[in-house]
């Protein structure tokens, strides 16, 4: 899917990429030839241990920063915890699942930011499940080490984010690419499903206003189709925070259904 807007240029590239390439300040390294193979294959004990410190004080930022309480103060809030208990039914934890969080090796910090949340999350929640799963196509057999080690799951099916949500879950989905949320929307587009679902990401809203090249008009569709069952909480984020980049613009996101609720109809492009 290609943005004709300059300045928010989203893709899915040749590595694999599942992330914005600008409007946020986000990177992924670029490796090539023999290069990649051996870092995405062999587990280096030096740099795991190197890894594993360096988000050991991701955590500890993230648990002390302006943004992480007021995460909080909005999570345990009436409105978003309600949403997260209707969810829930009869159900005493939800799934997890982290699709596009970058290369938390990279320089920059935010992958290692958006997964403190997720594990500082399970450790503040009963109701986050313990095996959080995680997937992006670029993560390196060293950091797949250093993630489980934080008791996830690293996946090694690209599911592209069609997973069906047969359970209560929690798609945690960071700055993915425009087409990933098309297809969690498709994949989901029964009442049943989305009932079930607690979406973390790009503001569907955002997406409205400001995404509406020709080639994003499927997207467009979904998404407003989506919002007139959406309730959206924007996450409160302060620009002056270490931590903002890796949150800016992102939304909880729950889906209202009944009786009286009836799913529009979205086509999927030719």
């Amino acid at each position: 899917m290609k943005q004709v807007e300059e300045k928010k240029n989203i893709s899915e590239d040749s590595d694999g990429e599942w992330t914005e390439e600008e409007g946020h300040a986000r990177k992924k390294p670029k490796l090539t030839g023999q290069e990649k193979e051996v870092h995405d294959l062999e587990v280096d004990p030096e740099r795991v241990e190197r890894l594993k410190q360096q988000m050991e004080i991701s955590i500890k930022k993230i648990e002390s920063s302006d943004f992480y309480k007021s995460f909080l103060k909005q999570l345990k809030s009436p409105e978003v915890l309600g949403h997260i208990q209707i969810m829930l039914g009869s159900e005493t934890q939800l799934q997890m699942v982290i699709y596009g969080i970058g290369s938390i090796e990279s320089t920059d910090e935010a992958p290692r930011f958006q997964l403190s949340v997720a594990i500082l999350m399970k450790r503040e929640f009963e109701w986050v499940g313990n095996n959080i799963e995680v997937f992006d196509p670029i993560i390196s057999a060293t950091e797949s080490s250093v993630i489980t080690s934080f008791g996830c799951t690293v996946l090694s099916v690209n599911e592209e984010a069609r997973r069906e949500a047969l359970k209560p879950t929690l798609f945690f989905m960071p700055f993915c690419v425009a087409h990933l949320y098309s297809n969690l929307l498709e994949a989901n587009w029964r009442m049943d499903r989305l009932s079930k679902i607690a979406l973390l990401g790009n503001s569907f809203q955002c997406y409205r206003e400001e995404r509406v090249g020709a080639d994003d008009q499927y997207l467009i569709q979904a998404i407003e189709a989506a919002q007139r069952i959406t309730t959206e909480f924007a996450i409160k984020n302060v620009s002056s925070d270490v931590c903002y980049p890796a949150f800016t613009r992102l939304s909880w996101h729950f889906f209202r259904t009944g009786v009286d609720c009836e799913l529009p109809s979205i086509q999927a492009p030719a």
